[in-house]
């Protein structure tokens, strides 16, 4: 009687078991473009490795806590009408030894990898040869500053494969997250003060950055990439964001929008180098090299270009940027100046 309890009870875990593979297997066709589990950098990887460390720990105690189940279940329970002498055993010694020392074990386990890898990425100074870069979190946007050049760039990232980028994050106004899944964890952006994180890329590619700490109105609209470039790529960007902007040939439709921008609020708020001095919005040297805009939100093109100049609130809530109310041939002028900042 009892093995056919068992059995019938054994029996409603076997759809459970046959989904197992399914879902694991759509798991692994999935790509999504921020995914923890495909790592493309040392640090990435310390935190891959940590988690299925931690995993296979997990699942381990899991098992133990399911073979307890099932005797506790199957073996060691009384049915209806089956009797048995009272037991006379208060405490078990053994068994409290056991409930107290071994989820302490659990812990240690877990905890000596967890600061391990603490250490690894928090040293005490840049490593040799590293890459700095300075990120400044804005709402809702990311500003990238490359100290010792003039590269101010915004939403964008390049950072060369296999050579140490030290990041110092800082805060324009409130408390953010700076998270790239693919390069490495979380480090939070906060004002008043810098904090570091270092990592080295190991795959060229495009990757997909967000604020991960809730910072208002456009919080999930705060985007950006870190594009891995090869060493030539890198040096080939790097020469061009160092270039001056692009001068529009006399009589072009981009000539008469660098006049309109001129003569614009765009120059309180935009730096232009040669043109304008603000410091409130992204830097637009070299707008036309990016391939987005609106902190990540939209293609840098001339169609999303013109229609976040038209409406920025209403494509972007709580934007700091107001409506210019251009229309017509100014306004096309002006995205044919801004898409000439190669």
């Amino acid at each position: 009687m009892r093995a056919r309890f068992a059995q019938r009870k054994l029996s409603g875990l076997a759809p459970l078991m046959l989904a197992l593979p399914a879902v694991v297997a759509g798991c692994q066709r999935a790509n999504p473009p921020m995914n923890t589990l495909a790592p493309k950098s040392d640090y990435a990887n310390w935190i891959y490795s940590l988690f299925v460390e931690v995993t296979w720990l997990d699942l381990f105690v899991l098992g133990i806590v399911v073979v307890a189940f099932v005797l506790a279940v199957f073996v060691f329970s009384r049915r209806a009408g089956e009797g048995e002498a009272a037991s006379e055993t208060h405490t078990d010694m053994r068994l409290e030894l056991a409930w107290t020392l071994g989820p302490a074990f659990i812990l240690l386990l877990i905890a000596i990898p967890t600061i391990r890898t603490i250490f690894r990425e928090e040293p005490p100074a840049p490593p040799a040869d590293s890459l700095k870069v300075t990120v400044i979190a804005h709402q809702w946007w990311w500003e990238f500053r490359y100290p010792g050049t003039p590269i101010v760039t915004a939403n964008e990232l390049h950072i060369p494969e296999h050579r140490p980028v030290w990041v110092s994050l800082r805060s324009a106004d409130v408390i953010h997250s700076f998270w790239v899944p693919a390069l490495g964890g979380k480090r939070d952006v906060i004002p008043g003060q810098v904090n570091h994180m270092w990592f080295i890329a190991n795959t060229p590619g495009e990757y997909y950055g967000q604020c991960a700490e809730f910072c208002g109105d456009s919080h999930a609209n705060m985007r950006f990439r870190v594009f891995v470039d090869t060493p030539a790529q890198f040096a080939a960007w790097e020469k061009a964001q160092e270039a001056p902007p692009v001068q529009p040939a006399a009589g072009t439709r981009a000539a008469k929008g660098a006049a309109i921008f001129a003569n614009s609020p765009c120059t309180a708020c935009h730096t232009i180098t040669g043109v304008s001095k603000g410091y409130i919005g992204p830097n637009l040297t070299h707008l036309a090299s990016r391939t987005t805009i609106a902190g990540g939100i939209m293609k840098n093109d001339p169609k999303d270009l013109k229609a976040w100049i038209e409406n920025p609130v209403g494509l972007k809530p709580g934007a700091n940027m107001p409506a210019l109310g251009l229309r017509g041939p100014e306004l096309d002028d002006l995205v044919a100046y801004l898409g000439s900042l190669k």
